[in-house]
């Protein structure tokens, strides 16, 4: 008997379903699932967000009138009923479990009467609520509200959407629903942006947003705008600038920009060392002037004749540089060499660039000395000698092969071809064989072997005549006198060669 009692399945205690004529709003949930309801209380359902399940969508109906409705339904397994009236008076919520099934019956209060509307208004009304309803959940920004406790007590459809993605393995959300940042907005101030992020554990996101309030009562509205282009962007400008800061820091040459109002905003370590500036004075944004002044006084800029003459300079070159590129260069009391360079930058800002060139400015002038040393032995033979590149052009003669054919080399040698040298070496004597070999030979058409001829001059007796090549594939000539006694005839106007 015993046996039979214990098998006998527990009889579930129910209610009865809602008929279609059943009046008020009475709810029927099975834990957290809506098993039935009346017409009254679907159409007051349906008001809801329609991103959340039932149950969380009645809690959040209910929260603006009874705040502390989710802590109260979760106790009503133990408590077996409950009895609640609307902060406001305006309403009234009576609850009871039995079994795993709540039922809830919302009442409007008493002292309350009920608007009276016209169909028109009501359709109106109800057309403009769900438009609204829509307009929010589909806005491509979060929006939601807190409390005084930091509680969300209403959201949107794309704040609950986060929801989902932040926690993938849930499948219903509870309310209050979870908070998705860890900022409390309420103490937060109005018109201020915040900007925040939330972590997608799932694909190892970061989402950031903008965030703004407003206050509506004692509880605070928040909407946050995605922002992670903005961020993006501003890690590539700061990635952007901290490699131009290594490169500007590595640079050899200094750089100082001066802003509109020609005070120094950017400056590297080899201004410093190029200046002999403290960075302390730099680093306090002189002004144009200042900078320069110190300048001069550190001897790091050529010295002028008076004040007057310094400060038009400086005007020159400040005005020079921020309407195009304009050089100069210094040549400093310590001996060295610089090389400044001014060019305008966007917002009326003014970049100078200096160079150290003392170097270059010493090998340039080495390579003069030298050049004008091997012009001065070259000139000092009494053999007239002249110097061809491969393509036949003359790079070098002597004094003595310019006083031999009456001319004056004062323009580009390059301008004086193999073909008129060959011309007026002719006037020598009429032999045409030589004078084809020497074109060929210059041309770079025959094997270029050193060799030399003798030949007889009406004017000159006998001129040894020697062509052997020299270093880099060029040739050299050379003529040799018997005697000066008589002057060469100057050749054919048409064949004398025309310097500038």
């Amino acid at each position: 008997m015993l046996v039979a009692v214990l098998l006998q399945p527990k009889r579930r205690v129910t209610w009865d379903r809602f008929g279609s004529g059943t009046e008020g709003m009475t709810f029927l949930f099975e834990d957290e699932e809506l098993v039935d309801a009346t017409d009254e209380a679907r159409t007051f359902l349906a008001n809801g967000p329609i991103s959340l399940p039932s149950w969380p969508r009645f809690l959040a109906l209910l929260a603006g009138s009874f705040p502390d409705i989710g802590a109260r339904a979760a106790r009503l397994p133990e408590v077996g009923i409950m009895d609640l009236r609307a902060r406001d008076g305006s309403a009234r919520l009576e609850a009871e479990w039995k079994n795993g099934l709540t039922r809830f019956a919302l009442h409007q209060g008493e002292d309350i009467e009920p608007p009276e509307y016209d169909s028109f208004s009501v359709t109106a009304m109800t057309e403009e609520v769900d438009i609204l309803r829509r307009v929010v959940d589909d806005a491509p920004l979060l929006a939601w509200r807190e409390d005084e406790d930091g509680n969300v007590t209403w959201a949107n459809g794309a704040y609950i959407d986060l929801l989902y993605r932040m926690h993938p393995d849930r499948t219903t959300l509870a309310w209050p629903l979870p908070r998705a940042f860890a900022h409390t907005f309420h103490e937060s101030e109005s018109d201020v942006v915040y900007r925040v992020s939330v972590n997608i554990p799932y694909i190892e996101q970061v989402i950031w947003y903008e965030c703004t309030t407003r206050e509506i009562d004692k509880e605070v509205l928040v909407y946050a705008t995605p922002a992670d282009r903005l961020v993006q962007a501003e890690r590539s400008r700061l990635e952007f600038l901290q490699t131009l800061t290594k490169t500007f820091a590595d640079l050899p040459t200094g750089l100082a920009v001066f802003d509109r109002n020609r005070q120094l905003s950017l400056f590297n370590p080899a201004l410093t060392d190029l200046s002999a500036l403290e960075p302390q004075f730099l680093s306090a944004r002189p002004t144009l002037v200042a900078f320069l002044d110190h300048l001069r006084e550190a001897q790091r800029m050529p010295e002028p004749k008076d004040y007057k003459e310094w400060r038009a300079s400086i005007a020159e070159l400040e005005s020079a540089a921020s309407e195009g590129i304009h050089q100069e260069i210094w040549s400093l009391p310590t001996g060295q060499t610089y090389r400044v360079t001014g060019q305008p930058h966007p917002d009326g800002a003014v970049a100078f660039l200096f160079e150290d060139i003392s170097a270059e400015m010493s090998l340039t002038r080495r390579f003069r000395s030298e050049l004008e040393m091997g012009q001065a032995v070259v000139d000092s033979l009494d053999e007239a000698i002249a110097v061809f590149s491969r393509t036949g052009s003359m790079v070098l003669c002597n004094r003595a092969y310019q006083e031999l054919w009456h001319c004056e080399l004062v323009g580009t040698l390059s301008d004086i071809g193999a073909q008129d040298a060959v011309r007026d070496w002719s006037a020598l004597c009429n032999d045409d064989a030589l004078w084809s070999r020497a074109t060929r030979f210059l041309s770079g058409n025959d094997d270029r072997r050193a060799w030399s001829a003798e030949i007889e001059s009406a004017a000159y007796g006998k001129v040894k005549c020697r062509f052997m090549p020299v270093a880099g594939g060029n040739a050299l000539v050379g003529f040799t006198l018997g005697h000066k006694d008589l002057p060469l005839p100057a050749p054919a106007a048409e064949s004398i060669p025309q310097t500038a």
